[in-house]
């Protein structure tokens, strides 16, 4: 049946080509490529995340889930490429994923490791299948079950209400945690998925290697004033000058091509970051032109990556206790911390509650510089155009310098946001974390405003 699909996609680009140009041919075959690196790392990091936690996903709630309303064209091209899941041996964990997506090409690859999956160049051509023994070393999914003993809140029906259009329409919420006063007080899940499935956090992803960031400044290994390298060692101005504050508040100056900076080569064509997100001409002064790009992330986290070797984004993770949250790379070892995690909803619960806390830990440990929730959460720099949000090193936040429109929400709120309908509230004033998270179809927009605000009104009553 594969074969079957892979033939008659050929056949159809062959009949099409004669009525299309050369450009047109050029870019429905890197769509095609495009499509089926995505849907390869998908698939390996669904399944493959899951499966060293205590949940299970497959390959039919996967394309239920991530591979649809995604953007197009990929969306009309995704859930018909074979596919296949390479795995060790016999219950073992993924060792890859295959997307067949072309007849003369290799399959596009995804494969597993320690940091999670990394999708291959195009062309790279797989070896063969491992096969890993007994006597080997290898991390076999592990079985493990947990149970709901969360009561209802007097939020319960607001949360409710999540999952059923209220806040959206066409909606398709997954999973809402909420925390209040340090302790998960409700939840709430679709079937099919728990408070402890993980899912890409997108560019949630942003807000977690702020925290990275934040964590290397409180060891003295990083100063946020400090040039983010894009000079490339040299004292060439303007690039050189941008800091890596500005890299946090999308403030660096430098060009990006589609709005929300695509950064498709890179996180479903296979190259590396140093490949695709240090390059980009500067344009204006740094620090003075606000420019949401997925790049000035990429190098504000790369600026530090010879801290990673004393501390790692996995150690951190641990060490605030997102157990089940990993920070993936790019196939050459960089991480991609401007969208490519993958986290549970609980452990997002927990990074909320890491700020409420002034980065100090459930063990009491702190891990973060005394005031960081007030720097990331401070829109002091250039402000996004066109919006209600403001935004700060990292994260958004619900006031802009000329106030706060949110009504209902303190002025104090700031929150993660990410591609799907990935949000991550903080609230100091209330002392509540509220997690969501979703699919949403490409076209659909979950209400994360409203849905504070009437979570907090239901927490008081």
């Amino acid at each position: 049946m594969k074969k079957l699909i892979l033939a008659a996609t050929t056949l159809a680009l062959s009949t099409a080509a004669t009525a299309q140009s050369a450009q047109e041919r050029l870019d429905e075959r890197y769509n095609l490529a495009l499509a089926a690196g995505y849907k390869a790392l998908m698939l390996c990091s669904a399944i493959g995340h899951a499966e060293q936690g205590i949940t299970r996903r497959t390959p039919e709630s996967v394309h239920e889930w991530e591979l649809s309303g995604i953007q197009a064209p990929l969306d009309d091209i995704i859930r018909d490429l074979p596919f296949e899941i390479i795995r060790f041996g016999e219950g073992q964990t993924i060792n890859r994923v295959e997307v067949s997506w072309t007849s003369d090409m290799p399959p596009r690859v995804a494969e597993f490791g320690a940091n999670g999956c990394a999708v291959w160049p195009i062309g790279k051509v797989p070896p063969a299948p491992l096969i890993i023994t007994e006597d080997d070393e290898v991390l076999y999914p592990r079985i493990g079950t947990w149970t709901d003993t969360i009561g209802a809140s007097n939020a319960r029906p607001v949360i409710e209400a999540a999952f059923d259009g209220t806040y959206g329409e066409s909606t398709r919420s997954t999973v809402v945690v909420v925390r209040k006063d340090g302790e998960v007080v409700d939840w709430v899940w679709e079937e099919g998925f728990s408070p402890f499935t993980p899912q890409r956090t997108w560019s949630v992803a942003k807000s977690i290697a702020s925290t990275v960031l934040g964590a290397a400044v409180f060891r003295g290994a990083a100063d946020v004033n400090a040039s983010a390298g894009l000079g490339n060692g040299s004292d060439e101005k303007p690039r050189a000058d941008i800091t890596i504050d500005n890299a946090l508040r999308m403030a660096s100056g430098r060009y990006s091509n589609t709005p929300g900076n695509r950064t498709d080569p890179l996180y479903w064509g296979g190259t590396t970051v140093d490949e695709r997100a240090q390059n980009w001409p500067v344009i204006h002064a740094p620090g003075t032109v606000y420019r949401y790009a997925n790049n000035d992330t990429l190098a504000a986290v790369q600026a530090i990556e010879g801290t990673f070797e004393e501390v790692s984004p996995r150690d951190l993770l641990r060490t605030i206790g997102m157990h089940d949250t990993v920070a993936e790379t790019d196939w050459q070892g960089n991480y991609v911390l401007s969208s490519q995690v993958w986290a549970t909803a609980y452990d997002l619960s927990k990074l909320g509650q890491l700020y409420l806390n002034d980065g100090i830990t459930e063990d009491g440990a702190r891990i973060l510089p005394e005031g960081w929730m007030d720097y990331v959460s401070d829109p002091s720099g250039p402000q996004p155009e066109g919006s209600n949000w403001g935004y700060g090193a990292g994260w958004w936040t619900f006031r802009r310098p000329e106030g706060n429109v949110f009504e209902g929400v303190p002025d104090d709120a700031f929150a993660a946001r990410g591609n799907r309908g990935q949000y991550v509230v903080v609230v100091p004033s209330r002392n509540v974390v509220i997690v969501r998270r979703g699919e949403d179809m490409v076209g659909t927009r979950f209400d994360i405003a409203a849905f504070t605000r009437d979570v907090l009104a239901a927490l008081q009553e």
